[in-house]
């Protein structure tokens, strides 16, 4: 019998964030759990189903080879890195085992503080503004704590209490035949404490999703790929945990005139004919502004001019790079009867002279080499 997508088992869209996969998860995850559902079996293996989905599109690494290749790319027994010996501990399996046997929850930790999840956003910029540098406003999602309840997730005037089924240790011994096991606790999920009147406004998580405005200061020089890390401003932490980071990446947008590698710019500047054979003073564009850059006579289309220290300051020092110029050759168009008698002329004075046209003799002579020696 075929899987179903893991997207439509969470009910989320495939370019759900982490909040939103794990919003889904949880929802499902409460409304199917065994504790709650005693002897339904059709519940049991929609838990069973949302766990799966959740360990694989929670992991990076496996959501990604999870969109490429389907299930094929996570299932160990066609080569992909999902769960079972090839992707797992021993361990990990084991625990897997048992927490179907009893209907635990796995990836609960012991009760107490944990780090809040740090984020990442993605910044694009303009060339002109990673060059110079520029203070942007940002806006991310991501959990805070609960203002009511100030992150306990218990209603304002209570309090959670010590759970009763592991005595707030958090994990409880389970004997299945002669194995005996520890895991976490099905009940408090591993925080050693419940909660008996959950807050309202946050409905016992202690967080809540919220919207954030900050302030990022881009320096001078950035590129794509770099990251800028504001601290303690990712996800609040739970049980009074600290917050997590907030990693900015800079995604620079292409640029309609230049191409930029690491420090050096590189841009195609269109010169006429006239302008290659006889030479001349041309303006060129550079993000300092225009500057004259001299043709020399006889220019062929392609050469490379160099304007030294017109390229990009790095962000990590270090002097500016240099601004490389391509001349490109433009064939005039749509000419006028007496241009076209004017190099119909000038084409006459050309012929039976080779020694105007010297990238053209040599390549007509590897042509005859060639087809000689065929």
């Amino acid at each position: 019998m075929a899987k179903r997508d893991y997207y439509e088992i969470l009910g989320v869209e495939r370019t759900s964030t982490e909040i939103e996969l794990k919003k889904a998860y949880r929802r499902l995850a409460m409304k199917h759990h065994p504790d709650r559902n005693p002897d339904d079996k059709a519940s049991e293996e929609l838990f069973k189903e949302a766990n799966e989905a959740y360990e694989v599109l929670s992991d990076s690494s496996k959501r990604a080879a999870y969109d490429q290749y389907g299930h094929a790319g996570v299932d160990p027994q066609m080569g992909g890195g999902g769960a079972g010996f090839g992707g797992q501990n021993f361990s990990d399996i084991f625990g897997d085992v048992f927490s179907d046997f009893f209907g635990g929850g796995r990836g609960g930790s012991r009760g107490g503080a944990q780090r809040g999840s740090d984020l990442r956003y993605t910044l694009e910029l303009d060339l002109e503004e990673a060059v110079r540098g520029t203070t942007v406003n940002i806006r991310v999602p991501t959990l805070v704590n609960c203002q009511p309840c100030d992150g306990s997730g218990a209603k304002k005037g209570s309090s959670p209490v010590t759970c009763t089924t592991c005595g707030g240790i958090g994990q409880v011994r389970m004997q299945q035949g002669f194995f005996a096991v520890q895991q976490t606790c099905p009940r408090c999920h591993g925080q050693g404490k419940v909660i008996s009147d959950p807050c309202e406004c946050c409905r016992g998580e202690g967080r809540v999703e919220k919207y954030k405005t900050l302030s990022v200061k881009v320096p001078a020089g950035v590129d794509t790929g770099d990251r800028i890390r504001l601290s303690g401003e990712g996800e609040a932490g739970v049980q009074g945990g600290p917050t997590g980071d907030l990693y900015v990446v800079i995604d620079v947008r292409e640029h309609a005139i230049f191409q930029r590698d690491g420090k050096h710019l590189f841009c195609e500047v269109p010169i006429n004919f006239a302008h290659a054979a006889l030479g001349a003073e041309i303006e060129v564009p550079t993000l300092d502004g225009r500057v004259k850059l001299n043709i020399p006579e006889g220019t062929q289309s392609g050469k490379q001019f160099r304007l030294r220290g017109k390229g990009v300051a790095p962000v990590r020092g270090g002097g500016a790079g240099d601004l490389m110029c391509r001349v490109v050759i433009e064939t005039p168009v749509k000419l006028s009867r007496r241009q076209r008698e004017l190099m119909e002329e000038f084409r006459t004075t050309l012929e039976g002279d080779s020694c105007h046209s010297p990238n053209a003799t040599g390549w007509f002579e590897g042509v005859k080499r060639f087809f000689g020696d065929l």
